[in-house]
């Protein structure tokens, strides 16, 4: 009997050892309580409606230009003519410094931005698609330095007002939807000029809900075969970009509407790569709040209700066959907040409102807390809330992941001109957030990328290594290395987000031996930030490039 007690025992610690080994050690146990906020500037000056963070780790955000007066003078002063023929000498953009708080530069901008849409280039330029009026079929480009202002002409084949843009597999853009325009158009990068290529989408033609439209700002995401994503208002398609041919549709989700102006939240979750450039890569789209298909009509019109935002979220593989959405329920309802994913995997929801919808004035009770989802973990488990701010972050706001890993908050304007009395005021403050993983207390266990002894340069689907500093023990089991593109984020979505988990091939004392995504349909080239991830807790950025 005790010789076969010895053999069970002996048996489950082998066993123990195969499934640490084979499933690595865990993540440790964040403190919600650890997240924090810090406001860094006091009066930026001009509000984040748009915002992009530069390969020179500048943020560069704008607003509308036709809307009046921001809260500081072009710097050198250059003024354009208004609608009205008006000299308008104000900054309606600006190149922000978050390692200063300071702006360094005040942005030239002449085709109006309102309501645009944009991506990084893979040469690091920022693409910037769309807009309103004169704008509205315009492309400009600003570079990555911090005196650049940006080229800006008039080049798209349709109005693209709310349109949402993602890269694909060659470095081109499809620039999808906008106001009555159901259609999409192919735009290669770092050109003002070139020939059109439009194809119409049906979807678009039937998820408009009349005048409450509900299908702006679609989310649209490039899949691990080179096809894409595109969900608006509660239905998905699945279509070739380069014929326009729906591949097939996926079920619908219930619940209610999920894009502008009922203004959900979505993120394509990170896509878990191995070692190997066949193996099958699961795509899961996750979609949460919003609000109900009639809530921005009553939200308009007299007498003005405000309706509570959707607590639901669906999730499903994009990429399997006969996939069904799997529904779970956020702490609290959220309309027109931000979904970004975070160094270690995790995803941000922030920013927004509890009641109401996108449009001017047409949201109440600000929803200050920020949820983490954790991909990861069993349904039930995987929302925290973290520590709230203290700053309504409303419609126009926006945020970023910096390359030190916390995330930067602008923004929120509800009016159609700068309000600083309001009930929700025109916010001019800029704060930054700090997730659990930046806790004091987990410091010692924080990596440090050796940045001059690390690749830079990396080749499709070929090993290349990262040399780090942790001053804790580390093997496969406690790193992981993570890619991630950094998103241009308006309205709510954070479009051209994603984020690869890399496949490792070895991890010694200081170095880890990484494989490239294998081709342009995991990581379009471009400009990513590395991370190394040590039991949940991420090094600062190493900004790589990929082709």
């Amino acid at each position: 009997m005790a010789s076969k007690i010895s053999i069970t025992v002996a048996y489950y610690y082998v066993l123990v050892l195969f499934v640490c080994s084979a499933y690595g050690k865990p993540d440790l146990e964040m403190n919600p309580s650890a997240s924090s906020w810090q406001t860094v500037t006091e009066n930026v000056g001009v509000s984040a409606m748009h915002m992009q963070l530069m390969t020179n780790n500048k943020v560069v955000w704008f607003d509308a230009i036709n809307l009046g007066r921001s809260a500081l003078m072009q710097n050198p002063k250059w003024c354009r003519k208004d609608e009205k023929g008006r000299d308008d000498c104000w900054a309606h953009g600006v190149t922000y410094d978050p390692d200063t708080a300071k702006v360094v530069k005040t942005l030239k901008l002449s085709l109006n931005t309102w309501c645009s849409s944009g991506g990084l280039s893979s040469t690091g330029k920022l693409i910037s698609t769309g807009g309103y009026d004169k704008g509205i079929r315009g492309i400009r480009i600003l570079e990555p330095c911090e005196l650049c202002d940006f080229k800006e002409d008039v080049g798209l084949s349709a109005n693209r007002w709310y349109s949402s843009q993602q890269v694909l597999e060659n470095g081109d853009f499809i620039v999808v939807g906008g106001r009555r325009s159901p259609n999409y158009e192919i735009v290669p990068p770092d050109q003002l000029k070139f020939p059109n290529k439009q194809f119409p989408l049906r979807l678009l033609e039937e998820t408009t809900d009349g005048r409450l439209e509900n299908n702006l700002y679609p989310f649209v995401y490039l899949l691990p075969d080179g096809n894409v994503f595109l969900f608006a208002n509660d239905r998905s398609i699945i279509f070739n970009p380069r014929t326009g041919k729906t591949i097939r549709e996926l079920p619908k989700l219930p619940g209610g509407s999920r894009n502008y102006p009922a203004s959900g939240q979505s993120a394509l979750l990170p896509l878990k790569l191995t070692t190997k450039a066949n193996d099958f890569v699961k795509a899961e789209v996750l979609v949460c709040g919003g609000n109900t298909h009639e809530a921005f009509k009553v939200t308009e019109d007299p007498p003005r209700q405000f309706p509570p935002a959707l607590k639901d979220c669906g999730r499903i593989v994009a990429n399997q066959e006969g996939a069904k959405w799997e529904i779970e329920e956020m702490p609290s309802g959220r309309v027109m907040g931000d979904m970004l994913i975070l160094p270690d995997g995790n995803v941000l929801i922030i920013n927004g409102a509890q009641k109401g919808t996108s449009a001017w004035d047409a949201a109440e009770e600000p929803n200050f807390t920020p949820v983490l989802y954790s991909p990861d973990k069993p349904k039930g488990e995987r929302f925290t809330e973290l520590t709230p701010t203290k700053i309504a972050r409303m419609y126009h706001s926006t945020s970023a992941v910096l390359p030190d890993a916390k995330i930067l908050v602008a923004g929120s304007n509800t009016h159609v001109s700068y309000d600083m009395k309001a009930k929700y005021p025109t916010d001019m403050r800029i704060e930054k957030f700090s997730p659990p993983y930046l806790a004091p207390t987990l410091q010692k266990l924080r990596p440090q990328i050796v940045e001059n002894l690390s690749q830079k340069e990396l080749v499709y689907g070929k090993n290349f290594n990262i040399h780090f500093k942790l001053d804790d023990a580390a093997d496969m089991s406690s790193i992981k290395v993570t890619m991630y593109p950094p998103p241009f984020t308006t309205h709510g979505y954070s479009e051209g987000q994603r984020m690869l988990i890399l496949g490792l091939t070895s991890v010694a004392k200081d170095t880890i031996s990484a494989v490239a995504p294998s081709s342009g349909k995991l990581a379009p080239p471009g400009y990513y930030l590395i991370f190394v991830v040590h039991r949940g807790v991420p090094s600062k950025g190493l900004w790589v490039h990929i082709k």
